[in-house]
């Protein structure tokens, strides 16, 4: 099954210091590299995909601002498929859906920040256009969130994301996914 990964919004504002402090995303983007890795190593398709807020005045990944840049810790080689996005799902209003076609895809792994928004809207998304989904569960941070004067912890928010993925694809560890590919990629070359 031709396979592509996404790596989704993994951006400095992200970090310690940026505009948008995320729970975990070291350990996050530790697995997500891991995963990218394997596709570099083995010529699997693999997209970037880059948020820019088009609005000066919004809260991160304003444009032209170091906090939009691609964190290093997954960083962006030259000539690597790059998609810029300036909504929650990757899809809208971008190239990606053309870009898999093209490339004959039929599964995406799923890797990035935020777990509660775009890795959620893509993930969904790309079920509904028909790919199988894989969504890499320790691959993925996401942050505390408000509702009213309750505050629900990052763990739950993304545990309770990642339940409800679970009825649109396989949830599964980074390990799980790299294997799983390497036993799919090692019977193609037996073939």
């Amino acid at each position: 099954m031709k396979t592509a990964l996404l790596v989704i919004d993994i951006q400095k504002d992200y970090f310690p210091g940026g505009k948008m402090e995320l729970v975990n995303p070291f350990e996050a983007a530790k697995n997500a590299y891991m995963i990218l890795q394997c596709f570099r190593e083995h010529g699997g398709h693999h997209v970037h995909i880059q948020h820019i807020s088009l609005k000066p005045d919004a809260p991160f990944f304003v444009k032209g601002t170091s906090g939009s840049d691609i964190h290093d810790s997954t960083a962006h080689f030259e000539g690597e498929p790059i998609v810029y996005k300036h909504y929650p799902n990757s899809f809208r209003e971008t190239n990606l859906l053309e870009m898999l076609k093209s490339w004959e895809i039929e599964r995406v792994v799923v890797t990035g920040m935020m777990t509660h928004m775009c890795v959620d809207a893509t993930a969904r998304a790309a079920a509904d256009f028909g790919f199988k989904v894989i969504l890499a569960e320790d691959a993925c941070a996401t942050r505390d969130l408000k509702y009213g004067d309750t505050t629900i912890p990052a763990d739950h928010v993304h545990k309770a994301f990642l339940a409800a993925l679970k009825s649109y694809g396989d949830v599964m560890k980074s390990e799980e996914i790299i294997a799983l590919l390497a036993s799919g990629m090692n019977a193609a070359h037996q073939s």
